[in-house]
């Protein structure tokens, strides 16, 4: 799948790669791909995010990414709707914090050395690499590009996308600011 990536997409791909490491992650999430998009300059993705007004926002969102993650990656619904049955995420987040210390719920494996070898990619960042061919093939384009690993970010439902929503990034304010028009959902 990857011999369609354009150079873009490919230095993407690798970001979100190390990223993970960096946070000493098991698998690459598709938090690690936003972030590694957000890194991006002179690109198709960091254009849309830029006229989107997201250029001099990116702290805030890697910030909300960070919150998420040491929600154990839920959502901000997910935290919500477990509100709703009675349990207080934030409460057991402060909890556990207290116990076993800040990101104790991340899953990150700072205590443990990664195996030599590929990392391996979470079902989530899976689903947003397959969401850009969708995106891609949808709009005939021959390649895929940073643009449309964004928009598959944008177009499932996951804490990615609910951080970008909450800064005013979409997949229809994407769609517009990248081909001028509201297109269909892809992905």
């Amino acid at each position: 799948m990857f011999e369609r990536f354009t150079k873009d997409a490919r230095e993407v791909v690798q970001g979100a790669i190390e990223h993970g490491e960096r946070a000493g992650s098991q698998s690459v999430g598709a938090e690690y791909l936003l972030l590694a998009l957000l890194d991006r300059e002179a690109s198709r993705a960091s254009f849309a995010l830029a006229a989107l007004g997201l250029a001099e926002r990116k702290a805030s969102v890697r910030e909300a990414l960070a919150d998420a993650r040491r929600r154990a990656g839920l959502s901000r619904a997910e935290a919500d709707a477990l509100a709703g049955l009675g349990i207080d995420v934030s409460e057991i987040v402060s909890r556990v914090e207290e116990v076993h210390g800040v990101g104790a719920m991340s899953g990150d494996r700072q205590d443990k050395g990664w195996w030599s070898g590929r990392r391996s990619f979470g079902r989530d960042a899976k689903d947003v690499l397959e969401g850009a061919l969708r995106v891609a093939v949808a709009r005939r384009d021959r390649h895929i590009g940073d643009e449309h690993l964004l928009l598959a970010l944008t177009s499932r439902p996951g804490v990615p996308a609910e951080v970008l929503a909450d800064h005013g990034v979409t997949f229809e304010s994407l769609t517009r600011v990248l081909y001028g028009g509201g297109e269909a959902k892809a992905g």
